[in-house]
């Protein structure tokens, strides 16, 4: 999608409807430095409130995200390629999240490790012991708060392919969590055939 296109479209729209950013922020309950952002190009509108944009600006979503009149002739051809773009997108962005999951992965865990290792380094050097015991403690707050957001986004990046049906599917967080698992792969029940099975992380759902 070129977001630079939908940016003129919508500032084009709201012109149409002899709207200032702020007052389609105000009937939109968000800033006008957002409106900003879209029109510049710098970021799109959130989908939660697409639907009263395009209801304010008398557009389709198509058209929106289209950044242009879509003709009816056109409307299921212009419908089929944005979809296939969004599956796009959100297949790039899941890669970019898996890989900040091992960055986060590997950054905690030298963290953990760096604070164990001074704790020891203290302990030999005959310091008291809740020294010890405090880099310890450290180590492993920050390691249990960075594998929690590693959790979330092992959950919500791609999907899970279920072994016995090939079922593709988001579990919940409370799944992912309490799985056993080798690498990205999940011992989970699936939710549609019911069966459990090392189920592997795939990105796209196709």
């Amino acid at each position: 999608m070129d977001q630079l296109r939908i940016g003129r479209f919508i500032a084009e729209k709201r012109k149409e409807k002899n709207l200032t950013q702020m007052q389609l922020a105000e009937k939109l309950g968000i800033t006008d430095r957002a409106v900003s952002k879209w029109e510049t190009g710098r970021s799109l509108p959130d989908a939660s409130i697409m639907l009263e944009l395009c209801s304010l600006l008398n557009i389709t979503v198509n058209d929106l995200l289209s950044g242009e009149v879509v003709s009816m002739e056109n409307h299921d051809e212009r419908t089929e390629k944005l979809l296939l773009e969004m599956i796009k997108e959100k297949e790039k962005a899941d890669k970019r999240l898996l890989s900040v999951e091992i960055v986060i992965g590997v950054l905690s865990s030298i963290f953990l490790f760096a604070m164990i290792a001074v704790g020891i380094v203290f302990m030999k050097m005959e310091k008291p012991m809740w020294i010890f015991f405090l880099f310890i403690g450290i180590g492993f707050m920050q390691f249990m708060v960075c594998m929690s957001f590693a959790l979330r986004i092992e959950q919500v990046a791609g999907y899970y392919e279920c072994k016995k049906c090939g079922h593709k599917y988001v579990p919940t967080y409370k799944s992912v969590t309490a799985a056993m698992h080798v690498g990205r792969s999940r011992y989970m029940k699936c939710p549609k055939c019911g069966e459990r099975s090392w189920q592997k992380k795939v990105i796209s759902k196709n």
